[in-house]
């Protein structure tokens, strides 16, 4: 293809989608979604938050569809948060967003909302179609928040920032300020095709995407969703719930697998599967974790996903030495523990082996050079593939009643 006839796709392509997008007449409001999660993002404490603030960020749609809805966050806020203008559009470069898609989403029918601490609140549907690998972009202004804000701080995605409210603006030149965290929005729910489904990834830093390209998607979730847009399953929406440092068992960074597993993971809309990849905090934090504990946290996660009706995955610790806090005793433990995978796969729906995947040949317990992102504990792009690759698509196609 040229690149005037790749210039003239993409060109089609953001005014097809444009289009979708433009104003029709607003629905009544409704509940909870009963759609499916398009993009997710564990929330957290982010540190301080700021009156008179304005936040556009810009997320990637995994799977396609009608009605979209997003979830905005103040579960770690010590008091109410009023977001009074929130808009959502596609975008075209960088703060700048494609002219006639910016359109102002309510809450129950009102332009604004105000969410208690440990809340969240969905928007009313957003009338027309939202393309699957869509750039969409989230702009919302907070005149009186104050305290710990919510959100999630390593989104390897650049987003920006203003004073004052400027959310209705398609214009990019009152967003100077780049940002690379995702402030209070925390999901993105769509209406796809009926018995559509999706997988939430719960993991830490190496599903958050640590190493892989700012700005690409490239973690291994989105080369995951890219696999699952073009197979023939009814699995389309992916969601990352991964948190850098995050542990299965213990709190830290963010609350621990075991404790966030509701709001991250079971209260999305459409969750056909989770797929759980974590414990190489547990294990070099070197807090007396045993192979026994670590289990007992995996089987929790499968019982409790399985009491809400869901199928889980479970993939093997992957390797680790060469990183600081490697030592032999942690590595029996990692060791211990994908044994215990691979020998119980009828415990679970599935099992992916990332250590198997990622592992170099000559030393099982270091990663392979080619997918080593540099510290010898997060894959590069290439490795972020691998994985991502190796993952039995109709695994994730699975129900459970």
């Amino acid at each position: 293809m040229s690149r005037r006839t790749a210039r003239r796709a993409r060109l089609v392509a953001v005014t097809v989608a444009a289009a979708a997008l433009q104003a029709t007449p607003a629905p009544a409001a409704v509940g909870p979604p009963d759609g499916v999660i398009t993009w997710g993002a564990s929330a957290y404490s982010i540190g301080d938050s700021a009156a008179d603030r304005g936040y556009r960020m810009v997320v990637h749609t995994s799977v396609g569809g009608r009605d979209a809805r997003i979830r905005l966050s103040n579960a770690f806020g010590h008091q109410p948060v009023t977001f009074d203008s929130v808009y959502a559009g596609l975008q075209l470069k960088d703060a700048a967003l494609v002219r006639g898609t910016n359109r102002r989403l309510t809450f129950d029918g009102s332009s604004s909302a105000t969410v208690e601490p440990g809340a969240t609140v969905y928007s009313d549907p957003l009338p027309g179609t939202l393309a699957a690998g869509s750039d969409l972009v989230v702009s919302l202004h907070t005149p009186d928040a104050a305290g710990p804000a919510t959100g999630h701080w390593m989104a390897l995605q650049t987003s920006y920032a203003t004073r004052g409210d400027h959310t209705a603006e398609e214009s990019g030149a009152h967003w100077t300020e780049t940002i690379g965290s995702w402030f209070y929005l925390d999901a993105v729910s769509v209406r796809p095709p009926a018995a559509t489904g999706a997988v939430v990834a719960l993991g830490d830093s190496i599903t958050d995407g640590w190493q892989s390209t700012s700005d690409r998607n490239r973690r291994w979730p989105d080369y995951l969703a890219r696999r699952l847009q073009k197979a023939h399953t009814t699995v389309k929406g992916v969601a990352d719930e991964g948190i850098s440092g995050n542990k299965v068992l213990a709190d830290g960074a963010g609350p621990s697998a075991l404790t966030r597993l509701d709001r991250d993971v079971l209260s999305q809309p459409g969750v056909r599967t989770v797929f759980l990849f974590e414990g190489v905090n547990d294990l070099k934090a070197h807090s007396g974790v045993t192979s026994a504990d670590l289990i007992s946290g995996y089987r929790e996660i499968v019982d409790r996903s399985h009491d809400a009706g869901k199928c889980v995955v479970v993939s093997t610790i992957a390797p680790f030495k060469g990183w600081p806090e490697w030592d032999p005793a942690a590595e029996a433990v990692r060791q211990e523990v994908n044994d215990f995978v691979r020998s119980h796969a009828d415990d679970f729906d599935a099992v992916t082996d990332f250590d198997r995947v990622l592992r170099s040949p000559y030393d099982h317990e270091r990663m392979l050079p080619v997918f080593d992102g540099g510290d010898h504990i997060h894959p590069n792009d290439k490795g972020m593939q691998a994985m991502a690759d190796s993952v039995e698509l109709n695994s994730l196609d699975c129900a459970r009643r």
